[in-house]
């Protein structure tokens, strides 16, 4: 396996490998998304077709290779055996919570109710709670709890009497995580015509909690959800109100999200929220539909980034095409050593690392070594005992990167890293691959399904086009010299050319030799990267090429 000497960078300046992704989060239809990170995980429920509750796990808001499953299944016959919709996914007073909603198979008799989580795992089994109800035990849908100032609220949508009328966000005090012990009040109700879109009835509902800086906020959806119309709207509770005082909130009188016919986005509503791995960054998931008259159907979880203005408010932005490469979430794919397993002082293993197929696959590990002697691990995977790798000393200071290269079986594996005083010595491991995919394609490259590529699709590339793939925000630890893997094939019978450029500079010629219809070929390439993002660019090829992945492989000193 390929290694390399080991490079330092002051904590904190360097935060990952970057890249890009694209909407959606996953293939399978996924509304009413609720999003929850705990202990290195993202934990994605939604609507599973109103008849069960599926939470699916990542290491990242990429939820197309995600752990699925099914932990909920309601009993038969009952006021809530039916029409299961949008449950919440929260960690709440040191447990794990769903609230969901469900009726007999009437609507009229949809209520709130609550599961919670009977192991310290998210996916494992629920114990059912009961209904989440007010005195007035009226229709009530897409409730969620509320932390703030040391209390513990309610939120949800519902009728104020037994007519579908209109919809209405309600907010009550809870005396456990599943009772509410005081009346609701009012905070808002679809009074402004932006809300009334495709009405009656007139809609708010999909109440997601938002805080920054002490500030509290509750994003909520307006107009019919099977219209296109379907938006995102706010509240904001003034610095230092009660939660429970209607006058303390202000709404917003515009939405903050809604369709954008341009980019190909209808009905972006029902969201969630979610910080970035290092909590640094607030992002918005919501479901939309990429088509005029979808209406219930195709809504599928997407994601971006929250912008906050100096009023102290977000900016969610008009919804992002499909088409466009956005860049991960700050730390996106360093997965730390605090949330491994580990065996005594010597071994750690990391879960959840996901590879399309049999494959090696590049490995960076972050780490400090403050003895003077390097310091002798071993890393295997599947429970085979692979490379032996040495870590060099570093300064108090400093954290050390190694690159490496680590075979990887398809599915999900376990990565092992065995050493003396490994667990203290190890503090993240990343997989620096970059799907083309992900990368921002111009109009005459397109996206292929392909069971061989890394992530189950890749790119084709027409001759001649000048910038056929963009990969951006591609990071490092430390600037120099690095050597490049790409996977791509060559259906022609003879070799063909390709370009790459790195930020701007001149273009080196690639080529790619012919193999078998379905082989993909690597070829390697030595690049000079900066501690800013880096762009490479693929295009001008002589010929037709299916383009895979971009792999960092090693440093070069």
């Amino acid at each position: 396996m390929n290694q390399s000497r080991h490079d330092t960078s002051s904590d904190g300046a360097y935060n990952g490998h970057g890249g890009t992704f694209k909407n959606t989060l996953a293939e399978m239809d996924t509304p009413d998304p609720s999003i929850l990170y705990k202990d290195g995980y993202y934990y994605m429920t939604f609507t599973h077709n109103g008849a069960d509750i599926m939470v699916m796990k990542s290491l990242t808001l990429d939820f197309h290779q995600a752990e699925r499953k099914v932990v909920w299944y309601p009993p038969i016959d009952t006021m809530h055996s039916a029409n299961l919709w949008a449950p919440e996914i929260q960690y709440i007073q040191g447990k794990y919570y769903i609230y969901y909603a469900a009726d007999n198979g009437d609507n009229a008799n949809h209520r709130m109710y609550a599961l919670e989580a009977e192991t310290d795992d998210p996916m494992g089994t629920y114990a059912f709670k009961g209904q989440v109800t007010d005195s007035t035990n009226k229709w009530a849908i897409d409730g969620l709890a509320l932390e703030h100032g040391g209390g513990l609220y309610f939120v949800w949508s519902g009728w104020e009497g037994d007519l579908n009328i209109q919809q209405n966000t309600y907010i009550a005090p809870m005396s456990n995580p599943y009772t509410i012990s005081g009346p609701r009040v009012l905070l808002s109700e679809p009074d402004l015509d932006w809300e009334k879109a495709g009405g009656p009835p007139f809609i708010n509902e999909g109440q997601a909690i938002l805080k920054k800086n002490d500030r509290l906020f509750i994003a909520y959806s307006g107009a019919g959800s099977w219209t296109p119309f379907y938006s995102i709207g706010l509240l904001a509770l003034e610095p230092g109100g009660d939660p429970l005082d209607a006058a303390s909130w202000q709404k917003t009188k515009e939405p903050l999200m809604q369709m954008d016919g341009e980019a190909g986005v209808y009905g972006p509503g029902h969201n969630t929220f979610a910080q970035s791995q290092d909590g640094r960054e607030d992002w918005i998931i919501y479901h939309a539909t990429s088509g005029q008259s979808d209406g219930w159907n195709n809504r599928k979880a997407r994601a971006q980034r929250i912008e906050w203005g100096t009023d102290g408010i977000p900016s969610f932005g008009a919804p992002l095409a499909l088409q466009t490469a956005i860049e991960v979430p700050s730390g996106n794919g360093v997965i730390q050593a605090k949330h491994a397993r580990t065996e005594g002082t010597d071994k750690l293993t990391f879960d959840g690392i996901h590879s399309a197929s049999t494959a090696v696959m590049p490995l960076l590990i972050h780490y400090t070594n403050e003895s003077e002697q390097d310091l002798r691990i071993q890393i295997g995977a599947a429970g085979e005992t692979g490379s032996e790798l040495a870590l060099p000393p570093t300064q108090p200071s400093e954290t050390g990167y190694v690159y490496t290269e680590l075979m990887l079986t398809e599915g999900l594996n376990h990565v092992d890293i065995s050493g003396r005083g490994a667990v203290s010595a190890v503090s993240a491991i990343e997989v620096p691959r970059f799907e083309a995919e992900y990368a921002q394609l111009s109009p005459e490259s397109e996206m292929a399904e392909s069971s061989l590529s890394s992530g189950g699709r890749s790119v084709l590339v027409l001759p001649g086009v000048k910038e056929a793939v963009r990969f951006e925000n591609i990071r490092v630890p430390v600037k120099g010299s690095y050597t490049i893997r790409l996977r791509l094939k060559n259906k022609t019978e003879s070799g063909q050319q390709i370009e790459l450029s790195v930020n701007g500079e001149r273009g080196e010629s690639l080529t790619v030799q012919a193999a078998g219809r379905d082989e993909f070929v690597e070829v390697e390439a030595t690049v000079r990267l900066g501690d800013s993002p880096n762009l490479l660019i693929l295009g001008k090829s002589t010929d037709r090429l299916e383009i895979d992945c971009l792999d960092l492989v090693r440093h070069n000193p």
